[in-house]
């Protein structure tokens, strides 16, 4: 089995390496940008799209116009990566399937600098050679493992950081584990298991929020641009970097203990996106109950499921454990001793008491029985033929 590993490392980098890693974010993005003007155009035109190997070709006459004669200092492949990724995500918007939207331009300060080294990338012990500008040092925290297929170089906050994917090939891994567990995801409790054991919410962005907005309302009084008003956008880039990193240490650490003690992990297959949708309406069908689906919303997207869902899935499957995902419907409303399935049962939040047998204990954990009982059904169709297993392949993720 082939996997693909990202390693992120933040860099050491210098005044003029800096410099450089602002002017090569520059170019790509006034690539990215002047080939999708043109590619816009031409669908508003009713025109064929060009290919992109037609873009390729113009990036050669874009170096040689006048103003554009900084694209010549950049790094050409780097370039190169951007086009390939416009026509990808262009080609996935006319996709139904994958439901994304047609690419849009980006700006200055309102988008992730970033640019791809496609090869010639080389690690020695804690320095990383990168062409056009050499070897850098970074924090090396842990070992790389694999084959170097790609870095990316992007900044977070005030910083600069590298991530270097490689690829293994590895023999299918057996989970030392045997053991099965049902997980239901709410907000009083982030992680509900059907074995009784629970994790506590981090709630990291609602612990920031109140010094989030003070530092926002500081902004709002600066004159923009200017000196003062760049300081206090770093303190709140720097709130919401903790934030994030806070966010995802703690996904990590608990989706780590999860894959690792059981083989087979059931969750819910739900629709965050769906889920998340702002209440308010229309100006001619205004919403209810607006400010209370905001908390709800806010809530969710705090805790992080669908990343949780997305790290549980690919270290189950390197460690050769299995992610089964089950319709949601009815999960928190079956009672697990008689069966009764019914909107009575679960009058509160918090407790389930059936109305047939009495049966009463808390509602998350009796959604996670319930979410493994479907699992094993879904297990058990598979291996007699009745559903169809996942596919399987190379794997690519970034962590």
């Amino acid at each position: 089995m082939k996997i693909r590993k990202a390693y992120r490392y933040r860099l050491k980098a210098n005044a003029k390496q800096v410099s450089f890693f602002n002017n090569q974010a520059g170019c790509c993005r006034f690539v990215w940008n002047k080939a999708l003007s043109i590619q816009k155009q031409r669908f508003d035109a009713g025109e064929k799209l060009l290919k992109l190997s037609e873009l390729s070709k113009l990036l050669t006459v874009w170096k040689r116009e006048e103003g554009a004669e900084f694209l010549s200092i950049a790094q050409a492949q780097s370039m190169q990566q951007v086009l390939r990724n416009l026509d990808r995500a262009v080609v996935e918007s006319f996709n139904k399937n994958t439901k994304k939207r047609f690419p849009r331009l980006k700006k200055k300060g309102r988008c992730r600098d970033s640019f791809r080294y496609p090869q010639d990338v080389r690690i020695n012990c804690n320095m990383v050679f990168l062409p056009k500008i050499g070897w850098i040092r970074f924090t090396k925290s842990r070992e790389i493992e694999g084959k170097i297929k790609n870095a990316t170089v992007s900044r977070s906050g005030e910083h600069w950081y590298v991530s270097i994917q490689t690829e293994i090939d590895i023999p299918n891994p057996v989970h030392p584990s045997t053991s099965s567990v049902g997980i239901d995801l709410g907000i009083t409790r982030f992680a509900t298991l059907s074995d009784g054991s629970f994790f506590s919410p981090l709630n990291s962005f609602k612990e920031l929020e109140n010094k989030l907005s003070n530092e926002q309302r500081k902004l709002s009084r600066k004159v923009k641009f200017s000196a003062n008003w760049n300081k206090q956008k770093k303190k709140i880039t720097k709130i919401y970097g903790k934030n994030a990193d806070s966010r995802k240490d703690y996904l990590h650490k608990a989706s780590t203990t999860i894959s690792k003690n059981h083989a087979v992990v059931c969750v819910e297959d739900l629709k965050i996106s769906n889920m998340s949708k702002s209440a308010s309406g229309t100006k001619d069908v205004p919403g209810k109950n607006v400010k209370a689906k905001s908390g709800l919303n806010k809530a969710i997207l705090d805790q992080g499921w669908y990343e949780f869902r997305r790290q549980l899935e690919y270290k189950l499957l390197w460690s050769g454990g299995r992610l089964i995902k089950v319709p949601p419907q009815n999960t928190s409303r079956t009672c697990p001793e008689c069966g009764c399935i019914s909107k009575e049962n679960r009058k509160t939040q918090a407790v389930f008491m059936c109305i047939e047998c009495g049966y009463k204990e808390n509602a998350d954990y009796v959604a996670a029985i319930n979410i493994k009982r479907a699992g094993h059904a879904r297990l058990a169709c598979e291996v007699s033929g009745a559903a169809m297993p996942p596919a399987t392949g190379t794997c690519t993720i970034s962590v």
